[in-house]
């Protein structure tokens, strides 16, 4: 299993998807398989995902199953994952309920063939916290300063483009970026005020 040594060395998966809701940064199956596809292609491996629906004592889980075959060695690995159906979800049919347990059941069995989380992964239970937030809080206090002392609006959007700036690159996290902009908000209306 050499090869899967170095594709698992040379896969980068960033968490680009933003969960609106809960405000956190996550990789969806399809970007891990997005990635993985070139790398597979040099080293001539494949990978077959599948899933099939199990029930365990009175609930349904969905059993999602990733195959990676050595095409020169025909050495193969498989890992599985599950994930539990909800019996209702707001704003989903039944097939979509399918389908999201489905994505990510494939993703977990895709991260833990690929090794792809060395962090906690904050799908299930973010907090918004952050092991940076100790090294983010003196720019989240420069900048919330910042926005205290503006007299009038032309400083304070070049405030606005600095957070959104900070946000973009990751200087600053979500909730962080959230509470800066409340403090933002809360300065605009006073100004215009």
């Amino acid at each position: 299993m050499d090869k899967l040594l170095k594709i698992q060395s040379e896969l980068k998966a960033p968490k680009w998807q933003m969960n609106k809701f809960g405000w956190y940064r996550y990789r969806s199956c399809e970007d891990i398989q997005e990635a993985v596809k070139p790398i597979l292609y040099k080293y001539n491996c494949s990978l077959f995902l599948s899933d099939k629906l199990v029930q365990i004592w009175e609930r349904y889980y969905i059993e999602a199953t990733c195959t990676f075959i050595d095409n020169d060695s025909k050495e193969s690995l498989v890992t599985t994952a599950y994930a539990r159906e909800e019996e209702v979800k707001k704003w989903m049919d039944s097939s979509q309920i399918t389908w999201a347990s489905s994505s990510y059941a494939r993703k977990y069995a895709l991260n833990w063939l690929f090794l792809i989380d060395d962090t906690k992964d904050s799908d299930a239970t973010n907090d918004n916290s952050s092991s940076s937030a100790s090294t983010m809080w003196p720019l989240i206090t420069k900048i919330n300063n910042e926005i205290a002392s503006v007299k009038d609006t032309t400083w304070l959007l070049e405030i606005a483009s600095k957070i959104k700036s900070l946000k973009e690159s990751w200087e600053i996290d979500e909730a962080s970026s959230r509470m800066l902009l409340q403090s933002y908000n809360k300065k605009q209306s006073e100004l215009w005020n």
